[in-house]
């Protein structure tokens, strides 16, 4: 595939998507709803209490779209009504995260309503959006249309992120009265953005439809059959079962790195300012870094790629731990950065290695729900142990069970023997 036919109608409308609710991702998720809920709708909690609380809503979020997946992603695989489930949770997402702009101060509950259905919206819609790849291109240009779908993410998130920011650091300039009203726009901002670049997937991306023969009811059950006969398949693979459960942990620890770290910054003192800009560092430092990541998982294997990442995200925890001053987190902006994307893109590599090639698509479904509905233990043990120990510092170094576990369970997948099962599949 030539990198000419990323600019298909049909391609460049699929990817505008990742575009679309990176925005979400990066503003409102790792952004300015962990500084913003801290400090003006749960202001009048501890520091460790409304850390608690954010983790707790992050957790539910997570937790309600795992019990949702099997359901969403049999559906997905089974074609024929997938757009309109993503408008659905596209429609959720960008309203509830619009309805955040509308809570008043010192609100905790409800903020944390809507960011739970927010965040429902946006990993439901992510099942849909990957599963709908196979329309737009056939399958030796998976690879490359992916990565497409990535990079817009990063630049559109970034850039997004980058102008709701300009606006928060000078309200005056952009006819606020203070920062508190310009952050309430930014979530407007970033609710109509997602609901805007989501319609040319809409418009232009095709899909099978249903056969008058075959019901929706039908197409569920049907797809329920399926995922019975992969999830058979993967159990009967047993490295590859064990990477999906070392995937699960190790991904959870670096998931929710990046939704807790900016409340983390807040509960040590740090300027908010500050914080929203390492963010900005870490949204662009990503991208190039997940390039410079093949390179090395090329000449030493992406299993050892990801042991390197998983090691640096256990010192980033532990320098964390120590952290006291603002220049250090940038520091750690910085070297979250450069791990961040290879992370995922070794992860991915590695699986697609040691699976069925005939089977792909049934199998990243499996990959998807793991990945995409991650950061379920992690926040919640962030806020618990801060809650139990009456320190932030021990609720962030806690993460490092996570991927220490997740680390040691990778060392024992034999890649070469995975390689050699999923071929007799």
């Amino acid at each position: 595939m030539q990198l000419s036919a990323l600019l298909n109608k049909k391609v460049l409308s699929w990817a505008l998507y990742d575009w679309a609710n990176s925005a979400y991702a990066t503003a409102v998720l790792a952004g300015f709803f962990p500084i913003f809920f801290k400090s003006y709708w749960a202001s009048a909690l501890p520091a460790t209490e409304s850390t608690f609380k954010l983790g707790l809503a992050n957790s539910i979020a997570g937790v309600c779209i795992v019990i949702l997946a099997p359901v969403l992603g049999a559906i997905a695989d089974a074609g024929g009504i997938r757009k309109r489930f993503l408008l659905f949770f596209t429609v959720l997402g960008s309203g509830m995260t619009i309805g955040l702009a509308l809570v008043p101060f010192g609100e905790t509950t409800m903020a944390m309503m809507l960011f739970i259905f927010a965040s429902m919206g946006f990993l439901g819609s992510m099942v849909f959006y990957d599963s709908l790849i196979v329309a737009v291109v056939d399958e030796e240009g998976y690879d490359l249309v992916s990565a497409f779908g990535y990079a817009l993410g990063y630049l559109g998130g970034g850039i997004l992120f980058a102008g709701t920011v300009a606006m928060t650091l000078m309200p005056e300039m952009f006819g606020f009265t203070d920062n508190a009203q310009a952050v309430k726009f930014s979530f407007f901002v970033v609710g109509i953005w997602w609901v805007l670049f989501a319609i040319p997937l809409m418009k232009n991306v095709p899909e099978d439809r249903l056969s008058n023969s075959r019901s929706v009811v039908g197409v569920v059950l049907a797809a329920f059959i399926q995922l019975k006969e992969t999830f058979s398949d993967i159990k009967k693979l047993k490295y590859v079962f064990l990477f999906l459960i070392a995937y699960w942990l190790y991904i959870d620890g670096v998931d929710t790195i990046v939704v807790m770290a900016v409340d983390y910054g807040v509960a040590l003192g740090f300027p908010q300012d500050s914080l929203i800009i390492a963010l900005l560092i870490t949204q662009f430092v990503g991208f190039p870094a997940a390039l410079l990541f093949g390179v090395l998982g090329q000449r030493f294997s992406a299993k050892r790629a990801i042991l390197f990442a998983i090691v640096v995200y256990i010192m980033v925890t532990i320098f964390a731990f120590w952290m006291d001053d603002v220049s250090e987190f940038y520091v750690l902006a910085i070297v979250i950065g450069l791990v961040q994307g290879g992370i995922q893109s070794m992860s991915r590599s590695l699986y697609a290695s040691m699976i069925p090639t005939d089977k792909s698509a049934e199998f990243f479904g499996f990959y998807n729900m793991v990945g995409k509905f991650a950061a379920i233990i992690g926040p919640t043990l962030v806020g618990t142990v801060a809650l139990i120990t009456g320190s932030s510092r021990f609720g962030i170094l806690s993460i490092s069970s996570l991927l220490i576990i997740g680390g040691i369970l990778l060392l024992f997948v034999n890649v070469e023997k995975g390689r050699q099962a999923g071929k007799s599949i």
